[in-house]
């Protein structure tokens, strides 16, 4: 956005298209006077189809995020390397480490630990943001080892379970779930210490893995059953979204910088997942059962719209598309007038694609204002 030259009156003062909305939506101008503004800055600096990063009015605060690390290939490198590092510490941790034996294992989890910590409070010194918050986020990861260790040194970990921990990223069983409410408690300390939002990525993660330990919990007695744990999939999805919302709130509406960052996204991610794979898994023998499920993916793709989320688009957009294929394959199986029909709605949609793009800004403000300021999405 084009700023006033500064002089001796008046300091600079950078706005944000979530500015205009929330001046419209606090009746300083009209929706109308909004759009005309932002069209006119939008044509002086040629803006096409990007949108500029959210910054903060000088002398208050945005209800929008710091914008986060560019897809560059510096990045590409340094999540590369940090992910083929947690996954040697989690994933893909061999049977060999036990020759070390539980106390062995336990002094190499606190040293890793403190080590990624070390470095991780040095690259933030510098500056570099980004693999400082590998670091800690390798740092978090390595606490459910260091749990399993500790558990199994003192003889507390409980008989019949796995007698490995690389068996915590392939079984479900309830006896991990100490080590998971060890990790969520150790990784919003971290989070806290740090603010660094790649470190919720353990986070949801944990979440993911607590529903299906939680699941088998609760089925001891019962034996397992994927219903229940369908169900639980879709209760904790919800839980999950909710917790994301709480925190996308609190981050867009937050004072200080640090803490305006996207701290959201991957318990957008898996919560998304948990709740749309519950959802999808539901066994409906009604067609008005289907049908609900399709109106349900089109709230989805509109709820992810209006939040700016688009992890709810996508998924929203599969259901559709799978219950679009149902009907074709069993409903109007043998329908000549099926394939027309769908053709004619595929184009509709585009025809949607296009209008929706002509007259985005205006379709955001009236969606953002039935939400509250910090749902609102990011421009």
């Amino acid at each position: 956005m084009p700023t006033p030259e500064p002089d001796s009156t008046a300091a600079c003062v950078s706005l944000r298209h979530a500015d205009l909305q929330e001046a419209a939506h606090r009746g300083l101008i009209t929706p109308a006077q909004a759009q005309a503004l932002w069209a006119h800055w939008a044509g002086q600096v040629r803006l096409q189809e990007t949108q500029p990063a959210p910054l903060a009015t000088s002398g208050g605060r945005a209800p929008g995020l710091a914008s986060g690390p560019r897809f560059s290939f510096t990045n590409v490198l340094y999540y590369f390397g940090g992910m083929v590092a947690i996954g040697a510490m989690t994933l893909f941790m061999t049977l060999g480490w036990h020759q070390f034996g539980n106390w062995g294992l336990l002094v190499i989890a606190l040293a890793y630990l403190a080590a990624c910590l070390g470095v991780a409070d040095h690259l933030q010194g510098r500056r570099l943001a980004t693999p400082a918050g590998i670091l800690a986020t390798l740092a978090v990861c390595l606490v459910p080892l260091a749990v399993w260790a500790l558990q199994s040194g003192l003889g507390l970990w409980p008989l019949g379970g796995p007698s490995s921990y690389r068996a915590y990223h392939e079984l479900i069983d309830w006896r991990w779930l100490t080590l998971e409410f060890a990790t969520l408690a150790a990784g919003v300390v971290m989070l806290w210490r740090y603010r660094l939002p790649f470190m919720v990525m353990p986070i949801a993660v944990t979440l993911w893995y607590m529903y299906m330990d939680v699941a088998n919990a609760l089925m001891q007695n019962s034996g397992f059953d994927w219903q229940f744990s369908r169900d639980m999939s879709l209760v904790f999805g919800i839980g999950t979204c909710g917790i994301a919302m709480w925190v996308d709130v609190r981050s867009r509406l937050a004072r200080e910088a640090a803490w305006r960052q996207d701290y959201a996204f991957w318990l957008y991610i898996f919560g998304a997942l948990m709740f749309w794979g519950g959802l999808s898994l539901q066994n409906s023998g009604s067609e008005l059962g289907k049908f609900l499920y399709a109106l349900i993916n089109v709230a989805l793709v509109f709820w992810g719209a209006a939040i700016g989320r688009r992890v709810f688009t996508i998924l929203g957009a599969l259901g559709v598309a799978g219950y679009l294929g149902y009907l074709s394959h069993r409903v109007f199986q043998n329908s000549l007038l099926f394939p027309f029909a769908l053709t004619l709605l595929g184009l509709a949609v585009v025809a949607l694609g296009i209008w929706w793009q002509r007259h985005e800004p205006a379709i955001e403000a009236r969606l953002g204002a039935w939400l509250p300021t910090g749902l609102r999405p990011r421009h």
